[in-house]
Formats: structure tokens, C-alpha cells, sequence
């Protein structure tokens, strides 16, 4: 089934048909717990390549005005806007070794960005930057944090190498007491977690990973003494090795073309095939994007944020894969694409999504030349199931003589792991080296997971309240009995493809509050009665996405085929409409989340 044009009904059921087979073929039993996190016997896989041994320090024991948790995007974009709002001591703690977060971390030969980076990298207009690349290299984002971070002054509190333990709140100081692991104990009177939903590392927990003999180690922490090279290729270390790699998600699509052109063999382990679309990228001049224009990278990310949250607009300023299959986003993001005529829309939908998939499934089929081969690379399942990938040269590398891939859908992955190598049904492969290319969890961050405590009012653990109420805040930023506790993040907000611009209105949003408690010498803290409204906005309008979820491929999306809950929890009419409701929110009712405070 290669023909892009709109499939007939007969084509249709076949679609469904073989979707839920290879669905079936890749459902685990034991789903999201198939993964290890990288703690105790398994540590290791965390450790930091990228800085020198934490040296001694003396704890810090003072007091700033914010604590900021978190030092990626979301952390340097919440001191940048703190700073534009005349806020004093911001003291961001970071448990890398500089400011950069995901891009810290994730240094792996190929890394680009999947968002064009005139809209991906913030703080364009404020900086006066223009990327050289449509779709900017690793490296050139993480320079891009250090730049913000540096014109903002954020090096000056900063604790890096440091992971935040706790944070509680002290009614007679008014003011949150944040400890850490490396003995810091300071007060902080406002505090806004920016702690990532790519901050956790994930590994295959295959039986046998402790076994191996050879040498081992995650994407995210990229062992460039082994192999030789930087992220633009040349790994000299890797010439005639045996390397195997075990993920074919974002990171796997950039990583393998990388290690074919150096090692001696390949071997992919994959699971499930991603859809890997035209990225086409190229260097970009000021005149491209029209950067000679006050206010140009807004403009265009206001513009792309509207085509993928499902709104009309005049021009496409970007007109890449992302744009072109807005449509097809609906049932991953929520936006105002919801007609009344719900049956016909769900026709058309599937019609569009089929000729898109098989757009895709037809360019493997052009491109990689053993038939066999771009049988077992093309994805079978819909457009929204999984986050889309999109490369020049990922299928290309499997028609090199030294690339394997190991389809591992009907063993659910790789059965074992030797002192040698990796079990797959009646196969050994011997190999030297085994990357993984697994990824992180999902929102799973320090606050979510339980690592970093958090105890508000009286004593009250955060995570104590969700589970007894479930989530509950206004706007998803701030919650009852969590005083001047501000949250950056997806839950109860509105999500999109581009994380950067959402971080970003929610770090604008973070610091007018904290501005304005300052101006009123108040407390951030919204009411349970405007918590109930804010769930109530949710739950009106939500999308109906849950049958469509449990009917994907496993992956992160639907908890490793689990299905994906019903439960409002995101503003059901998308981010451009939630930054709207936002900024009017701000002109017009932030009274209602100040409360008046004691003297500090």
C-alpha cells in the first residue's frame, strides 16, 4: 500500500486491520515497567562526561528572592523574565554542569533540533541571535542557553552540580527552605519548578544488562573518550567495532547515521519503526527569515504555534513536515479543530491520516533497496500515535553493507543480554559497544517522581495531595496550600511540538506573578474555589482522545499501550488560545491568586 493519493474504504479496513496486528505484535504486559531509571545498581549511566569532578564547597546558607529548580529552558527563560521584571537574587540550581538542560545533557553525534530554530530557540528579538541552521544543531542550542543565561546575569547565584532535596515551607518566614545533596540549606521567598519532562533517563530493563562484557552507555551521556569524534561525526574510536543500538525514536534516527559512517558493523534493535519524514535542512541567512524586522522571531512563532494548534493564518512563515501535517495533530494536541458534524470530521481524518502515512511508507520503499528491509522500517500504525522524525539520511544508512537491522517486534524487544552480546529469538550478536538510545520518561521529573520532596502548608506533602484529590491548580501553575510555589509545565496547561515557546509564556506568566506579589507585599496563592474553576474549564470541551490512543503502537504517548486517560488535563482549546487566556488573565484577575502575607 504505496499510493499517496486519498485510499479507497476497501484500503481503509485493510489499514485497520494490519494496524491492530502490528499493534498487537509489540504490546508488552509488563508496559511502562519494561524500563530501568538510572538509580542504585544502575547509577552509573547518569554520571556527568561533561564537567570536571564537583569540587568542595562550602554550603550556602542565605536567602534570595526566587529559587529557580531546573536549569534547561524553562529554568534560564523563568531568571530571564524574573530579571526583565526588576527581581534581585535569583539563584538557579542546575545538576549539570552548566545551564543547558536537555541540550546539556544530550551531546550524541547528529543531535539537531526537530523545530525549525527560528522558532525553537527563544529569546531571538531579545538577543539579537539568528541560527545559522533551519534546524540548528545540537551544540548551537546549548550556546544559545549559556548566551540568555549570561546576558541575564544568571551565572552570578547559580549552583551547578547540585540537586535540589527538598523544599518546605516556613509560615514564620515566610519563605520556602530549599536543601540540597550537597549539604545547601538557604530560604528562598518565592520558588518556580522548571525541572523538565526530559530530565530522567530510561534503560531497557533486559535481563542479563549487567552481563555484558563489552562497554555500554546512554545517548544522554555520550562517551565520546570511547568513541572518539565530537557530535559532527568522525568517531576514529569506534573503526572496526561491532556497535549495537537499541531505540529507533528521535534519537536513533540521528545517532545511526552517524555511527554507520565509523563503525565496523551496526546493529539496530528495533522494536517499532518511527515515520521519518523530509527534513530538508540548510543554512539560513537574517534575509531568509526576515530577521531585519523588530520582533521577527515572535511573529513567526506566534505563527507557527497557530498552524499546529489547528488555527487559521494568512502565511505559512515556516512551511516545513510539521506545518504541512498540522491537521493530523489534532488528535495528539488539543485545539479548537472540533466541528460539530463529529462523524464526518473523524471520515475525513482517517482519509488524510492514511494518505499521509503512506506517503511515508512509500519513501521507504524508494529509498532503502533490500525490500525485506523497508518492509520491517515502515510504521504501521497513525500519523499521531507516535511523535513524528524527520531525516535525510536515517533510511539511507540501511543500505550500507555495515548495517544491520534486527526487527524485535515478535520478541518484545531483546530477549537477553550474554557476556558477549544481545539475544534476539534464535540469534546471538556479538557486539563491543551497546548505545542506548532509549530516551528519558516522559514528564517524569524530580517533583512528579517523589525524588524531590515538597511540603507546603502544615506539613503537607505535594505529592500526598495529588494523590488524595488529584491535580489540582490554576492555570497548572500555582496550587492551594503550596504558598509562592510556582510549577512550569504541561499538567493542567496547554502542551505543544514547540516546548521552548510554551516555557517561555509560562516563564513570562511565573514572573508577573511574582512581580505583582512583590508590588502588593502578597502571597501567591490561589483558592480552592478557583482551582474548582480551573478544573471545570478543563473538563469543558475536552477532546475525546482516549479510543484513538488505545488503539496506537506502545510508546510514551499511550503508556506503552496502555491507552491514554480521558481525564481533563490540559486547556481542551490549545496553547495559543491558553496564552491568550493567560495574558488576559494577567490584565485582568490576578487578584485572585494574591492573598495578603506577613512581614518576611
Amino acid at each position: 500500500m504505496t499510493n499517496p493519493e486519498a485510499p479507497s474504504s476497501e484500503e481503509l479496513a485493510e489499514l485497520r486491520r494490519r494496524y491492530r496486528l502490528e499493534r498487537e505484535r509489540r504490546v508488552r504486559p509488563d508496559g511502562a515497567r519494561q524500563y530501568l531509571t538510572a538509580d542504585a545498581e544502575f547509577g552509573y549511566y547518569a554520571d556527568d562526561p561533561y564537567a570536571a569532578e564537583a569540587g568542595e564547597r562550602a554550603p550556602v546558607r542565605d536567602r534570595v528572592d526566587v529559587a529557580v529548580v531546573g536549569g534547561g529552558f524553562g529554568g534560564i527563560l523563568a531568571g530571564a523574565r524574573l530579571r526583565q521584571q526588576g527581581i534581585g537574587r535569583i539563584r538557579v540550581l542546575e545538576k549539570g554542569g552548566d545551564f543547558g538542560g536537555t541540550w546539556y545533557w544530550n551531546r550524541y553525534p547528529g543531535i539537531h533540533c526537530d523545530i525549525e530554530s527560528h522558532v525553537y530557540l527563544p529569546m531571538l528579538d531579545e538577543t539579537g541571535y539568528v541560527p545559522e541552521w533551519k534546524y540548528s544543531p545540537g551544540e548551537e542550542i546549548r550556546r544559545h542557553a549559556v548566551r540568555i543565561a549570561e546576558k541575564f546575569d544568571l551565572y552570578a547565584d547559580a549552583l551547578f552540580s547540585t540537586s535540589v532535596t527538598s523544599l518546605t515551607w516556613d509560615e514564620t518566614s515566610q519563605a520556602w527552605i530549599v536543601t540540597t545533596d550537597r549539604g545547601d540549606k538557604f530560604r528562598a521567598t518565592y520558588v518556580i519548578t522548571a525541572t523538565g519532562t526530559l530530565s530522567e533517563l530510561k534503560l531497557p530493563g533486559i535481563p542479563g544488562i549487567e552481563n555484558f562484557e563489552g562497554h555500554t552507555f546512554h545517548t544522554s551521556r555520550w562517551d565520546y573518550g570511547y568513541t572518539g569524534g565530537t557530535p559532527d561525526g568522525g568517531l576514529t574510536g569506534l573503526a572496526g567495532k561491532r556497535v549495537g543500538v537499541v531505540g529507533t525514536g528521535a534519537t536513533g534516527v540521528q545517532v545511526i547515521p552517524k555511527l554507520a559512517e565509523d563503525a565496523g558493523h551496526v546493529y539496530v534493535f528495533q522494536r517499532t519503526p518511527s515515520t521519518v519524514d523530509v527534513r530538508a535542512n540548510r543554512r539560513t541567512t537574517a534575509r531568509d527569515v526576515g530577521a531585519d524586522r523588530d520582533g521577527w522571531a515572535r511573529e513567526r512563532r506566534d505563527n507557527f504555534l497557530r498552524i499546529v494548534s489547528g488555527e487559521s493564518v494568512e502565511d505559512d512563515l515556516v512551511a516545513d513536515r510539521w506545518t504541512s501535517s498540522a491537521g493530523l495533530l489534532e488528535k495528539l494536541l488539543p485545539s479548537f479543530r472540533r466541528p460539530a458534524d463529529r462523524r464526518a470530521f473523524e471520515a475525513a481524518y482517517e482519509i488524510a491520516d492514511a494518505a499521509k502515512m503512506n506517503e511515508v511508507r512509500a519513501r521507504v520503499e524508494r529509498i532503502v533497496a533490500d525490500a525485506d528491509t523497508a518492509e520491517k522500517l515502515k510504521p504501521w500504525y497513525r500519523y499521531a500515535c507516535k511523535r513524528p522524525t524527520f531525516s535525510d539520511s536515517y533510511l539511507q544508512a540501511f543500505n550500507r553493507d555495515n548495517v544491520t537491522l534486527v526487527d524485535t517486534a515478535d520478541t518484545h524487544g531483546i530477549e537477553r543480554m550474554t557476556e558477549r552480546g544481545v539475544v534476539v529469538g534464535d540469534s546471538e550478536y556479538e557486539l563491543d559497544c551497546l548505545v542506548f538510545a532509549t530516551g528519558f520518561s516522559v514528564g517524569v521529573s524530580g517533583v512528579h517522581s517523589g525524588k524531590l520532596s515538597v511540603r507546603g502548608r502544615d506539613g503537607v506533602q505535594l505529592l500526598d495531595a495529588v494523590r488524595q484529590r488529584g491535580p489540582r491548580s490554576l492555570h497548572g501553575f500555582t496550587s492551594n496550600g503550596f504558598p509562592n510555589l510556582i510549577r512550569l509545565g504541561a499538567m493542567q496547561s496547554a502542551p505543544s511540538v514547540n516546548f521552548t515557546h510554551v516555557l517561555d509564556e509560562h516563564a513570562v506568566h511565573a514572573a508577573a506573578l511574582v512581580a505583582a506579589a512583590e508590588a502588593e507585599g502578597a502571597v501567591i496563592e490561589p483558592s480552592r474555589e478557583a482551582e474548582d474553576a480551573w478544573i471545570a474549564v478543563l473538563a469543558e470541551g475536552a477532546p475525546d482522545h482516549e479510543w484513538f490512543h488505545a488503539e496506537c503502537t506502545p510508546g510514551y504517548y499511550n503508556g506503552e499501550g496502555r491507552g491514554r486517560p480521558n481525564a481533563p488535563s490540559a486547556y481542551p482549546h490549545g496553547a495559543a488560545a491558553f496564552h491568550d487566556l493567560l495574558k488576559r488573565w494577567r490584565e485582568e484577575s490576578m487578584d485572585e491568586v494574591l492573598k495578603a502575607g506577613q512581614a518576611s
